[in-house]
């Protein structure tokens, strides 16, 4: 039988004590410590739909050259990268990573070491500059070339002025450059990043404090 009697009180029944117990320990412990706000895109799905496309497609036009933070999880970028592709860009998409240096890579013609397996003679290639010849190609009814390139954080900030400058070299181009990762999908423009000023080719003395936006 699961009852006792206490001393000096009336009796007690332990089963019933013990589950009283577990419940107000669960409860404790799966107490919300805040409440919760729920916005609109909580409930139709805030992946898919995109409330500021229309700014960042206005962005793109007017700074041209631009430094995006997505999240760790990844995928975000791709809905920006489809709406620019919906307006007619065209794509040319590069890895930091063993760029080289991009002035030489984008613009000029530049030597390419293929790997060998250690008897053949070292040989180099030499290949058209990456954008003037992906220009070359565009179909008339193209609206530009945008060079994305991931992994953008790798570069040194003289590499990135180079890159904010690249639209007033190449008139049809486009940038965006991954720099880093953010709690949500955000963008600067590059020239902002890279130390630059908004108007003008000046680099500016002091380094831009978003630099550090990891």
């Amino acid at each position: 039988m699961a009852t006792a009697v206490a001393f000096y009180s009336a009796p007690v029944n332990l089963r019933r004590s013990r589950s009283l117990n577990y419940a107000q320990n669960i409860r404790r412990c799966y107490k919300p410590a805040g409440s919760v706000r729920c916005g609109l895109d909580d409930f139709i799905g805030g992946d898919l739909l995109k409330f500021d496309l229309g700014r960042w497609l206005s962005d793109v036009e007017e700074h041209k050259a631009l430094a995006i933070y997505s999240p760790h999880e990844g995928g975000y970028e791709g809905r920006y990268l489809t709406r620019l592709r919906y307006k007619g860009y065209h794509f040319l998409d590069l890895s930091a990573r063993g760029l080289g240096d991009p002035e030489t890579t984008l613009t000029k013609i530049h030597p390419v070491c293929p790997a060998h397996l250690g008897r053949q003679p070292i040989a180099r290639w030499y290949f058209p500059p990456e954008v003037d010849y992906r220009l070359s190609l565009l179909p008339p009814n193209s609206k530009g070339l945008v060079v994305w390139i991931i992994e953008a954080k790798v570069l040194s900030k003289s590499e990135l002025q180079f890159l904010a400058l690249l639209p007033t070299l190449r008139p049809k181009v486009k940038v965006i450059a991954e720099c880093g990762n953010w709690r949500k999908f955000v963008w600067k423009p590059l020239k902002e990043i890279a130390g630059l000023p908004a108007n003008g080719n000046e680099v500016d003395a002091a380094p831009s404090p978003l630099l550090n936006l990891k």
